[in-house]
């Protein structure tokens, strides 16, 4: 426990904020979390909840000149990042990412111009504000290409078009466009080849590589993730080449400190970014999978620098770990069966449902419509997935 009970806004208290919440409990911080759901799964694991929401800028300044909290984070969710960092420059407190930087990691306009600018390879891109404008871009793209919006995650908006299927423009600019929170929307290259993410820490302006990890996603159109798997399993030749891309990403941001989570395609062509956040990676990956892998707390790492203590960012071991989301048909649940099955397969470390019997499941469009998860370890990536998918399949939900 710290001699003096300091006091920290954590904006969000989503599952996936959880851990933050619960590392920070652990160092001795009176723990406040943000959130605009009064449900929030994360609520109970903090000492006071404020129902605000976290993009809500001008709310989270108030809230912190009433509250005076010595410091204010957040650990897995994009939008509160700039959130964090223009209440920060606001109150005059230093700051690990400015607010423009913070603006170019979370819209993915920006960032695209921001890379481009900075000789980061990105795919040929191009920001469009109407159904017209598509139409016009479309002409000079490939067969193939992607529309998503320019300021939102989980995959939610993201579309690829095929011109061969006579695609109706002014319907898929509408499904996209109305997740995009600025208005604007990115049309890209599509991109071939392997997609993993890059696990980093940065610490006084020197980034440590943590691990890069295997993604797996749904089939066009919508590219949901189902999976994660680490360490990856690429050659080193071309894991050397998401490296340079993942810093040189990092460089762009002039992040100070903290971690980042970047997601790459390996193209034809070469390591091309994806997206790069100021953050830690979601999906369990920096909570759950790291650690299991590396030995590395990445939580325990964000919320070291946040107090300016010591960040132990060393890998002390390096064995497999593996996530694999739950599918299910869209409908209502009628039946769950083969969990506890699943739960005593070798290496498997957790079974999460997010659902349970007469929730209704969405059709996967998107991270949210996933009804939950199976995590396993092995000695490398290949057994620890393999382990994973084991206990996958013995999972069943029923819907109607």
């Amino acid at each position: 426990m710290r001699s003096i009970m300091e006091k920290i806004f954590i904006l969000g208290a989503s599952m996936l904020q959880v851990p933050a919440i619960q590392k920070a409990k652990e160092k001795g911080l009176y723990v406040y979390a943000l959130d605009y759901d009064p449900e929030a799964v994360g609520i109970p694991y903090a000492d006071e909840f404020l129902c605000i929401s976290t993009i809500d800028k001008e709310a989270v300044l108030k809230a912190a000149k009433e509250y005076q909290p010595d410091y204010i984070i957040t650990s897995t969710s994009d939008m509160p990042v700039r959130t964090v960092a223009w209440v920060n420059e606001q109150l005059g407190r230093p700051n690990d990412i400015a607010f423009e930087d913070a603006i170019c990691a979370t819209d993915k306009a920006a960032m695209r111009r921001r890379m481009k600018e900075c000789g980061v390879p990105v795919p040929e891109f191009h920001v469009i504000h109407s159904a017209q404008e598509l139409k016009n871009v479309a002409e000079h793209m490939a067969d193939r290409f992607i529309i998503k919006p320019a300021d939102n995650a989980a995959s939610r908006g993201v579309y690829l078009i095929e011109k061969k299927d006579q695609p109706d423009y002014d319907e898929i600019y509408r499904f996209t466009h109305q997740y995009s929170r600025s208005g604007e929307v990115l049309v890209e290259e599509f991109m071939t080849g392997p997609e993993v993410s890059v696990e980093s820490f940065t610490v006084n302006d020197e980034t440590h590589i943590i691990t890069i990890t295997d993604k797996k996603v749904t089939e066009i159109p919508f590219f949901v993730e189902t999976g994660h798997t680490e360490p990856s399993r690429l050659p080193a030749e071309v894991q050397a080449d998401i490296r340079s891309v993942a810093e040189g990403a990092i460089r762009a941001l002039h992040l100070h400190n903290g971690p980042t989570h970047t997601e790459i395609k390996v193209t034809p062509a070469g390591a091309k970014l994806v997206e790069i956040a100021a953050r830690l990676g979601g999906d369990f990956i920096t909570s759950k999978l790291v650690p299991l892998s590396s030995g590395v707390d990445l939580i325990d790492c964000c919320i070291s620098a946040t107090l300016g203590q010591k960040v132990h960012w060393e890998r002390t071991k390096t064995v497999g770990s593996a996530i694999r989301f739950i599918q299910a048909g869209a409908g209502t649940i009628t039946e769950i069966s083969g969990v506890q099955e699943a739960m005593q397969m070798p290496g498997v470390t957790e079974v999460s449902l997010y659902k349970k019997v007469g929730d209704t499941v969405a059709p996967l469009e998107s991270s949210g419509d996933r009804p939950g998860h199976v995590i396993a370890t092995g000695a490398d990536a290949d057994e620890a997935e393999r382990n994973c998918e084991a206990a996958l399949a013995k999972i069943m939900i029923r819907t109607i």
